[in-house]
């Protein structure tokens, strides 16, 4: 067991390496350029697609697919908007300083741009499967788009999303979820487990629309509750907010509260967080975009860029300022406190900032999180088994899937993490390659839904 313990260490550090940060950050910032940075001109119109009111006629229900706009966001944003937004920013923190944070940002600037990508892909080479439900993602538009020669690569994309969804998607999460309710309400974590497998098996047993549906109730109530908590603290304390976000300015470029003053760590855990939490990249998101009733792969695509912007730059950035804050009201910026880590720190902050209510605040934000994570990458790795071993595995899948959420609960998951981690990793080699093959098609596209909604032959 040390052995594969040792291994997969080793492994995590080469795939999570400098070399796909650069392939991750580089591949959204070619996008970019190609698309004229679609992600700032096109922003306000691609929140307002996400966020209008929808009528029976707009919301796309005269086009193919299996829900709006909106749910397929939801979606998506129930697997990214988790963990990463409390833990991963306080880690990025503890681990390369305040800076970390506006690397966070940067990450996620660039990473619109690969996630309206990833979008555009999964709409145009998008299937319906037996059931009339589609199925998209990395690994269709691999095999539809660049050719079926490169089928293989696209069963690898999905046999790494498959093996990826048991911990990134349900044991890690669940644990999260049966931790912070042993610790808020001295509940054991096999009671939470029971109960949380048995919400999860309801929900997923409706396939992607019951899925969607909790997700459009989940998301929207869970993020509210967290970032109106985040502002009340940055509204109360004013005089703390000029000087916490100096000091993330500044820190982005010296590194000085990093042990050593190693600028290149800063900017390390600041990017690799930042990706894990926006999932920019990784070819997750995609395969909800593809569900998405929509007139053009731009406009779903569009909306899904939304969903980068929303976790990383809203959500991972109220958790990144007020632990910033936290520290400045204390008088105190050594982040590497052996005895405050991860939620623990982040809820110590909220806490201090916001007495008797902050705490509170994080530990229900951790709970809800994690548990929507859990309902989204059952779609995603639901999908990605499809792929590999039919549409007659979904079952099976499924009981394995919820059998997995019990099990984070009562088990060491340390090396369970570790393999899942690496996965997730591997899951963005494929889709990267595919990205950049065919980011001509995305430009393209792009071309045909501006040209079709100047004629009016589009709707705004």
């Amino acid at each position: 067991m040390e052995i594969i313990e040792s291994f997969f260490k080793a492994f995590n550090g080469w795939v999570w390496g400098l070399a796909m940060l650069v392939l991750l950050v580089g591949t959204g910032v070619v996008l970019t350029v190609m698309l004229r940075g679609l992600q700032f001109s096109m922003l306000a119109y691609a929140l307002k697609q996400a966020f209008k009111p929808h009528d029976k006629k707009a919301d796309g229900s005269e086009h193919e697919g299996d829900v709006s706009h909106f749910a397929a966001l939801m979606t998506a944003l129930s697997a990214t908007i988790g963990t990463g937004n409390i833990v991963g920013v306080a880690t990025a923190i503890v681990m390369g300083g305040p800076g970390a944070v506006f690397w966070m940002w940067l990450s996620a600037i660039f990473g619109m741009a690969t996630k309206y990508g990833e979008g555009v892909l999964a709409v145009k080479y998008r299937i319906a499967n037996s059931k009339g439900e589609m199925s998209g993602g990395p690994m269709y538009y691999i095999e539809r788009g660049l050719g079926s020669h490169w089928k293989w690569l696209a069963l690898l994309f999905a046999f790494f999303g498959t093996v990826a969804s048991f911990g990134i998607g349900s044991s890690v999460q669940s644990n999260s979820v049966a931790e912070a309710i042993f610790n808020s309400f001295d509940i054991p974590t096999w009671m939470s487990g029971i109960a949380l497998t048995v919400l999860t098996a309801v929900v997923i047993l409706g396939g992607i629309q019951g899925i969607a549906k909790a997700s459009s109730f989940i998301v929207p109530f869970m993020a509210l509750f967290y970032v109106l908590g985040g502002l009340i603290i940055i509204f109360t304390h004013m005089d703390l907010v000029m000087p916490a976000l100096s000091l993330i300015l500044s820190d982005a470029f010296t590194g000085q509260a990093v042990a050593g003053g190693a600028i290149g760590t800063v900017i390390r855990y600041g990017v690799a967080r930042g990706l894990f939490s926006n999932e920019a990249g990784l070819g997750s998101a995609p395969i909800a975009a593809a569900a998405a009733k929509t007139d053009h792969p731009v406009r779903q695509a569009l909306v899904s860029m939304t969903g980068t912007f929303l976790d990383t730059i809203v959500v991972c950035s109220i958790t990144g300022i007020v632990l910033v804050m936290g520290n400045l009201a204390l008088n105190d910026m050594n982040y590497l406190s052996p005895t405050l880590k991860g939620a623990a720190l982040t809820a110590h902050n909220f806490d201090l900032l916001l007495h008797g209510i902050g705490g509170w605040i994080v530990t229900i934000g951790l709970i809800f999180f994690a548990y929507s994570t859990i309902l989204g990458w059952c779609y995603y790795g639901e999908k990605c088994a499809a792929y590999v071993f039919g549409e007659t595995f979904i079952p099976v899948y499924r009981l394995i899937y919820v059998a997995s959420v019990m099990a984070g609960t009562v088990v060491k998951l340390d090396l369970i993490w570790l393999i899942a981690d690496t996965f997730n990793g591997l899951m963005a080699i494929p889709n990267l390659v595919a990205l950049l093959l065919l980011s001509g098609v995305i430009v393209k596209e792009t071309r045909d839904f501006k040209q079709k909604r100047q004629s009016g032959e589009l709707p705004d």
